[in-house]
């Protein structure tokens, strides 16, 4: 019998966190955060945390588990959610995976296997003193000269990714396209339910700019103010995410206030485009869009209830 696992996955802002505390309600379910950035204690406003409020008793896990200054990548959270996952069937309880960044949901879904030959410390070094010298275009054009695919589905800004991206090829000998792909072809050691929501484009990036502005009148300049002044700097993993780095720009006087808040505005919504096309790529993928349901979430949750229901009496 195989663990059973149901994903909530989607764009930000599509509204995954109330659904997912509502059915969680119904099944006996656990929440597993699957956000990169909602790990870190002190970052609540600009990664939307969920409030005390909003879990209604439901338990939540990997979230405030870091300090911003400690690193994090696919692998440690792989770990994290593995022991959580066991620690909620052990309770008799259903784990319930929820968040925006694909990788990471696919690094458990398929037990993504990540070769220790992969990794160099000291050529990411090399890579980020040069992509620092050289800028993001010129790192991605070299990235795609290696790997034309992985170029494709990683965006040119996002450094981080294609440093990543680099180190494995230089390392290994091997595209890490191709090991990407043939990781997808696993068999998955859970029986799940994989739902993404979406909407239409126009209703979400309404949503986005809405969440922004709201976000900012919560305080999230005097939240990226406190962790500056706690010692956290704009090159740490922790200070990448949508946000945080914008308002560090502001606060380094690289950007005014308006622009670093339409900048959150505008990469967000690219964030949101990108998240999107990557969960295309899941073939177990159920996509509901919420705008097909004039918006009504309770239909949603009740087909989502019924169907997990059905699964865990099959388990």
């Amino acid at each position: 019998m195989k663990q059973p696992l149901i994903i909530i996955a989607g764009p930000t802002a599509v509204g995954k966190t109330a659904l997912s505390v509502a059915l969680a309600k119904r099944i006996g379910g656990e929440i597993v955060s699957a956000d990169s950035m909602q790990v870190y204690r002190g970052m609540d406003i600009g990664t939307a945390k969920v409030t005390k409020e909003e879990t209604c008793g439901v338990p939540h896990h990997l979230i405030d588990v870091l300090d911003p200054k400690d690193p994090f990548n696919v692998m440690t959270f792989r770990s994290m959610v593995k022991d959580a996952v066991r620690g909620i069937a052990s309770r008799g309880n259903v784990p319930v995976l929820v968040g925006g960044t694909g990788f990471y949901i696919q690094s458990v879904l398929y037990d993504v296997q990540f070769e220790e030959d992969a990794s160099s410390e000291e050529l990411r070094k090399e890579l980020e003193q040069e992509a620092a010298v050289l800028g993001a275009e010129k790192m991605h054009e070299r990235l795609r000269a290696l790997d034309p695919d992985a170029a494709e589905a990683i965006h040119p800004n996002n450094i981080k990714r294609v440093i990543r991206a680099l180190e494995y090829c230089l390392s290994t000998g091997r595209k890490i396209s191709v090991h990407n792909r043939e990781q997808r072809e696993r068999t998955s050691p859970y029986s799940f339910l994989f739902y993404v929501l979406t909407m239409d484009r126009a209703a979400l990036y309404q949503r986005i700019d809405l969440r922004v502005d709201q976000m900012m009148e919560q305080g999230l300049l005097a939240e990226v103010k406190r962790l500056r002044d706690e010692g956290v700097t704009s090159d740490m993993v922790s200070m990448q995410g949508l946000g945080y780095r914008q308002i560090f720009d502001y606060l380094e006087g690289i950007a005014t206030l308006d622009e670093a808040v339409e900048r959150i505005k505008r990469e967000t919504r690219h964030f949101a485009k990108r998240q999107l096309t990557w969960f295309r790529r899941e073939p177990d993928a159920r996509w509901i869009n919420v705008s097909e349901y004039g918006g009504d979430r309770k239909k949603i949750l009740e087909l989502m209830t019924e169907e997990c229901l059905c699964l865990l009496e099959k388990n």
